[in-house]
C-alpha cells in the first residue's frame, strides 16, 4: 500500500487560496509543483485504487486547478504530471512496439477434469505446488513499462510479442500511476488488464443511443474499441479502469507471484481484491464455484479464473510452449444461455477460405448482451441440430463471447441447410475437406483482410504498421486486392487515407521495400496455406525450390517430414488456383526474391538451451538461424546439451540443471564470440 507522503502541505490539509502565480519565483513555483504532483497522485490512488479518499472532489479540483496554473505560468509540462490524464492532441497512428518478454495466452478449459490433468502434470514434474487464484478479466490485456520510476509507455498485447503502443490512451486512466514511489525498482514491466465497469458501460450506452450512436455490445467491446481510439481526450471521456496482475520483467529480485503482488501494491498499482494464494487444486475448484455465484454482483465482467503455479522457480523448470506457459491454466465458466428464434442462415468467410455457416436470429439479451448472430461451425453440425430458418434454439455465448447454437428447442418449416458450390463472395470453386468446406481464391475479398495482416505479420513478411485497421482501410478504398498489390502501393495513395501522414507513408513503403529479402520458407508462410505453419514451411523451404514445390505433387509433398495427406492436399490445392499462382508471380515481378537456406553445418550436431533474453534478438530469431546452420535448439538440459546459454534475467532451474549435467555456460558476450561469429 502506498505511503502518504511526509511533510507534504497539499495532502490532509489543501490549501484553498495561493498566491499569485506572477508573485511566485521560479525556484518556489517548481518546489510547488512537485509537491503538488505528489499529493495529488497520492490523492488520485486513494480515491481509484483504494476507494477511499481523505478529501473532498472541491479541494482536489482546487489542487489540480493550481497546478495546472503553474505549469502554464512557469511552462513545467511534463508528460507524467497528474494533469496529462485530462487527454492530449490525436494521433495520426498508432505505432507497433515489441514488449519486453513474450505476453503468452493461457490454456483453458470449462472441464475440471482438464484442470485436475494439469495439476497432475505440475506435480509430477516439479513436486507439490501452491496456486495463485485470481480472476479472469474479460477485458483488454496492455503491458505497461516504467524507468527509473516513471511511466514510459503502455502497450496492447498484439499478437503477443509486439503490440500498438497505446501510451496516451493509457496515461488518462486514473488507476494507472504516472510515477512511483522512490524506492520503486529502475526497471519494471507490468500486465495488466484494462475494462470498463458495469455501471460506467450502462451510462456510456445510454449517451450513444441519445445521440443516435449504436451501442457497444458488451463492455470488453467497448474498453477494447477505446483503448485504440487515436483522440486520447474521447478515452479520458471514457469510463475505463485497470486491474494489474502479473510482473512481466523488473530489475527487482523476486522468487515468487506472492511477492509479485506484494510489491504491485506496495508500488501503487490496482490489484484485484478477490486474487489469493491457495495450496492444492481442490481449493481452486472451490474459489471458481465462489467467483461464478458472484460474478454477476462484480462491477467487472469475469468469464472464469486462473491458476498459477506461485514459485517462479518452479515456472522456469516447467517453461512454456510457443503459445502459452505449462504453469498456468484458466478454468473457464460455463457459457450463458437463451434461446431465440433462427431468421435464416448466412455464410461467412475467413481468411483461410473456411466457410462457416451463421445462424442469424431474433435479437435475444443474454445476461444484459444482445445476440443477434450465431455460429453454427460447419454444415455438418447444422444438419445434425436440425437448425432451420423459423426453429427455435437455444444459444449460449461459449466464453461469455462468442455465441454458438447449442440445441434446437422447437424445429422450423425451412429448409435443411446445405452448402453453396461456389464462395457466396467471389463465385470461386469451394471444396469440401473432411467437415469443413473452402473457397479456394486466396484474393477472395472476404478472405482479404485478414490474409493480409497474416501476410504482413511478424513470423511472415514482417512489415510493421500494417495491422487490421490498416489493412481494413487498404482494402475499403480499393487500393488493394492482393498481397501483392501492396508493393504497387505510393504515398499520394496512402496519404488520402484517414489517420495517415506523410511519415506514417514513408514508414510503411520503407518496410515494404525491406521485406522483399526474405527467405524461401518464410515466404511459404507469409502465403498463408492452410495447415503450413513457420516449421512445416522451413521443412517445405528445406526440400523444394518455389518452382517445384509450385509443381510438386501429394505423395512428393509427403516425403517431407510432419508433412501428411492433410496437408499435402492442402499446399496441392492451394498452387492449383491460377489466382494464387498469379499472386505468386506478381510477388516476384515486383522484387521480393526468397532465397532459399540450405541447412548449414558450420554449427552441424551442436546442441544449445536458452536461459533468459540474449541483447538484440527475440528468442525465434536464435533458433532459426542456429538452426539454418545445423544447430538443435531444444528447451531443457540434458547430457546431450553442448551450451547453455544464460542470457538477461536468467531462471535458476536450467542452471542447475548444468551444473548437475556438467553442462557449459556461456554469457551472451561469450555466445556472440564462440557461436554466432562462426555464421
Amino acid at each position: 500500500m502506498v505511503e502518504e507522503p511526509a511533510d507534504n502541505p497539499y495532502v490532509r490539509d489543501p490549501k484553498t487560496s495561493f498566491a499569485p502565480a506572477d508573485e511566485l519565483d521560479e525556484a518556489t513555483a517548481r518546489e510547488q509543483v512537485a509537491q503538488l504532483r505528489e499529493a495529488i497522485s497520492y490523492h488520485d490512488y486513494r480515491y481509484y485504487v483504494e476507494n477511499d479518499p481523505v478529501i473532498a472532489d472541491s479541494a482536489y479540483d482546487t489542487l489540480f486547478e493550481r497546478l495546472q496554473t503553474l505549469e502554464d505560468a512557469f511552462d513545467l509540462h511534463d508528460e507524467n504530471s497528474p494533469t496529462q490524464r485530462v487527454g492530449g492532441e490525436p494521433l495520426d497512428e498508432l505505432e507497433t512496439v515489441e514488449h519486453v518478454q513474450p505476453l503468452l495466452s493461457l490454456q483453458s478449459s470449462g472441464d475440471a477434469e482438464e484442470i485436475r490433468a494439469f495439476d497432475r502434470r505440475i506435480r509430477e514434474t516439479v513436486g507439490d505446488v501452491d496456486y495463485s487464484a485470481e480472476p479472469k478479466f474479460d477485458g483488454f490485456s496492455i503491458e505497461v513499462v516504467y524507468e527509473g520510476g516513471a511511466f514510459e509507455r503502455a502497450v496492447t498485447r498484439g499478437d503477443g510479442r509486439a503490440g500498438e503502443d497505446v501510451s496516451a490512451n493509457v496515461r488518462t486512466i486514473g488507476s494507472v500511476p504516472l510515477r512511483l514511489p522512490d524506492d520503486a525498482p529502475e526497471t519494471l514491466a507490468v500486465r495488466g488488464e484494462v475494462y470498463m465497469p458495469r455501471t460506467g458501460f450502462q451510462e456510456l450506452n445510454e449517451r450513444r443511443v441519445e445521440r443516435g450512436d449504436d451501442p457497444f455490445a458488451n463492455p470488453r467491446n467497448a474498453a477494447a474499441g477505446t483503448v485504440r481510439m487515436l483522440d486520447p481526450d474521447t478515452v479520458a471521456d471514457r469510463p475505463l479502469d485497470v486491474f494489474f496482475y502479473d510482473i512481466i520483467d523488473t530489475s527487482a529480485a523476486l522468487d515468487s507471484q506472492r511477492e509479485a503482488f506484494d510489491l504491485l501494491r506496495t508500488l501503487g498499482f490496482r490489484v484485484n481484491d478477490e486474487t489469493t494464494i491457495v495450496d492444492d487444486v481442490d481449493a481452486v475448484l472451490d474459489y471458481r464455484d465462489r467467483l461464478m455465484a458472484a460474478r454477476d454482483d462484480l462491477e467487472y465482467e469475469i468469464d472464469g479464473v486462473v491458476a498459477k503455479v506461485v514459485e517462479f522457480d518452479a515456472r522456469e523448470q516447467l517453461g512454456s510452449t510457443a503459445r502459452h506457459p505449462r504453469w498456468a491454466f484458466a478454468y473457464k465458466f460455463p457459457p450463458r444461455t437463451g434461446q431465440t428464434t433462427v431468421e435464416r442462415i448466412v455464410v461467412q468467410v475467413g481468411r483461410t477460405g473456411k466457410l462457416t455457416p451463421v445462424a442469424l436470429l431474433d435479437p435475444v439479451d443474454v445476461q444484459g448482451v444482445t445476440i443477434s448472430r450465431a455460429t453454427l461451425h460447419n454444415a455438418g453440425q447444422a444438419r445434425e441440430l436440425g437448425v432451420t430458418p423459423g426453429a427455435t434454439v437455444e444459444i449460449e455465448r461459449a466464453g461469455d463471447v462468442i455465441p454458438e447454437v447449442v440445441e434446437v428447442v422447437d424445429a422450423g418449416e425451412g429448409e435443411a441447410f446445405e452448402m453453396p458450390d461456389a464462395c457466396p463472395v467471389c463465385d470461386s470453386e469451394v471444396v469440401r475437406e473432411g467437415e469443413h468446406h473452402y473457397c479456394t481464391n486466396a484474393s477472395c475479398p472476404a478472405q482479404l483482410q485478414r490474409s493480409l495482416e497474416h501476410f504482413c505479420s511478424r513470423d511472415a513478411m514482417d512489415i510493421e504498421g500494417l495491422g487490421a485497421e490498416a489493412a481494413d482501410q487498404l482494402v475499403a478504398a480499393g487500393l488493394v486486392e492482393s498481397p501483392a498489390d501492396l508493393y504497387s502501393l505510393d504515398r499520394e495513395d496512402l496519404i488520402e487515407l484517414e489517420g495517415w501522414g506523410e511519415r506514417s507513408a514513408e514508414n510503411l513503403l520503407a518496410e515494404l521495400d525491406a521485406s522483399k529479402d526474405v527467405t524461401l520458407g518464410t515466404f511459404v508462410y507469409a502465403l498463408g496455406i492452410r495447415h503450413v505453419g513457420t516449421e512445416r514451411a522451413r521443412a517445405l523451404a528445406g526440400a523444394f525450390s518455389l518452382d517445384d514445390l509450385l509443381d510438386a505433387s501429394a505423395d512428393e509433398l509427403q516425403s517431407v517430414e510432419d508433412v501428411g495427406p492433410e496437408v499435402a492436399e492442402a499446399v496441392v490445392s492451394y498452387f492449383d488456383v491460377d489466382a494464387n499462382v498469379e499472386m505468386v508471380e506478381r510477388l516476384l515481378d515486383a522484387g521480393v526474391t526468397p532465397e532459399r537456406r540450405e541447412r548449414g553445418a558450420e554449427l552441424d550436431g551442436l546442441t544449445l538451451v536458452f536461459t533468459g533474453s540474449v541483447p538484440g534478438y527475440t528468442r525465434s530469431e536464435l533458433t532459426e538461424r542456429l538452426e539454418t546452420h545445423g544447430a538443435n535448439v531444444t528447451s531443457s538440459v540434458s547430457g546431450e546439451t553442448d551450451f547453455l546459454v544464460v542470457g538477461e534475467n536468467p531462471g535458476t532451474r536450467k542452471r542447475e540443471q548444468a551444473e548437475e549435467e556438467e553442462v557449459e555456460t556461456l554469457d551472451p558476450d561469450a555466445f556472440e564470440e564462440r557461436i554466432l561469429s562462426q555464421l
